[in-house]
């Protein structure tokens, strides 16, 4: 099927401004950057994190599901999971190996010493974050498998801040940092396109008859 013909069929059941919109927030968004949840067990912080990866244009995510089964709560990440690609993972090993077969280095986020500072840290690649469970924090395989640590510097008493805070953090400085880069950091037109057509669709009430419809005469 030709996506670029279905996706101006499709783009007549939704609004001029939507298709701008569509347009405009395509423009900012990157897989330059990813996080990766391992094993968090709130549901309220996998969602959140959700929600901040759409909020700083970050277009995928990746959950690993090991221990606590589905950490996606749809209600709190406020529609966030309709504009980011989320992909699930039964096991820390092959979430880790899919990001290093797409050029990723694994970064671990760490509250420890001895961790790179947040202000100290230079994307010159993609870049995959990695949060871990609330308590205990990363397992012992991300750790060895990491190409680094990263921390966010803090200067209280308290010795760490909360997973969907931490993400927020490095990925509004992050992503801030990476546009300002020659880096190619933005999608490209056929990463855009794909992402368009899903959004389409998504934003059409009774799609399959649609979809149906365009079927039989194409």
């Amino acid at each position: 099927m030709d996506d670029q013909r279905l996706l101006a069929y499709l783009e007549e059941f939704i609004s001029p401004a939507r298709i701008d919109r569509f347009s405009e927030v395509l423009k900012e968004r990157t897989k330059y950057i990813t996080v990766a949840l391992e094993d968090v067990f709130q549901l309220h912080n996998t969602s959140a994190v959700i929600r901040s990866c759409e909020v700083f244009g970050i277009q995928e995510a990746h959950v690993i599901e090991a221990r606590f089964g589905k950490r996606l709560d749809k209600n709190i990440a406020m529609g966030a999971q309709q504009w980011v690609d989320v992909h699930r993972y039964k096991n820390t090993k092959t979430c880790i190996q899919e990001l290093r077969d797409s050029g990723y280095q694994i970064m671990a986020t760490v509250p420890s010493i001895s961790a790179t500072p947040l202000d100290d840290f230079e994307i010159d690649r993609k870049t995959a974050l990695f949060f871990g469970t609330e308590k205990e924090g990363l397992s012992d395989e991300v750790l060895r498998s990491s190409d680094g640590l990263l921390r966010i510097p803090m200067f209280g008493f308290t010795e760490s801040l909360n997973i969907s805070v931490s993400a927020a953090i490095l990925l509004h400085q992050l992503s801030t940092k990476l546009r300002k880069t020659n880096l190619p950091w933005q999608l490209s037109e056929s990463e855009k396109l794909k992402i368009r057509l899903d959004w389409t669709k998504k934003s059409i009430k009774s799609i399959d008859d649609i979809l149906n419809r365009y079927r039989s005469v194409h």
